[in-house]
């Protein structure tokens, strides 16, 4: 059985370090592999890696990697006016709402909040509440909601206050 407080740790130091990738065996026949880039070698299949899975409710944008990718989604000008990009801080799954079914968490022209759930990236089996990083306006939702999102894609473009 795999340990994840480990492997958590291993991916903030994996994160917080300049190394791209590492690889973890033990006499047991366990073997872990991360990286910071995807590789995929010839014939094999992968599910969505995740960039560093964290918990559902993360506020602390300086704490380790592990703890922060839902509020790193720091976002930074685009290159179209004054809006913000919100850009995903992970692979994984783009869901708009909470639920199959349900209401979308927010959509054009809805005023947000700074630290208002946006979005949920699943990475692992695991539900990642996206927060904005602004008050504004959304200008636009550039992920399609249950389609595969990349480490900084663009998921939605702010106007911020003000």
């Amino acid at each position: 059985m795999i340990d994840l407080r480990y492997v958590k740790k291993l991916l903030e130091m994996l994160d917080e370090s300049t190394v791209d990738s590492m690889e973890i065996s033990s006499d047991k026949g366990m073997r872990i592999r991360l990286s910071k880039t995807a590789t995929v070698r010839p014939g094999a299949v992968y599910a969505a890696p995740a960039a560093a899975p964290a918990p559902v409710a993360a506020p602390a944008p300086a704490a380790p990697a592990s703890a922060a990718p839902a509020a790193s989604s720091e976002p930074a000008p685009s290159s179209g006016g004054n809006a913000t990009d919100v850009k995903s801080p992970m692979v994984g799954t783009f869901y708009g709402a909470p639920e199959p079914g349900a209401k979308a968490y927010v959509s054009v022209g809805q005023q947000v909040k700074q630290g208002q759930v946006l979005c949920i990236i699943e990475a692992m089996k695991i539900m990642n509440e996206i927060e904005s990083e602004v008050s504004g306006t959304i200008v636009e939702v550039c992920a399609a909601d249950a389609h595969p999102v990349e480490y900084g894609q663009v998921l939605f473009r702010v106007r911020p206050n003000g």
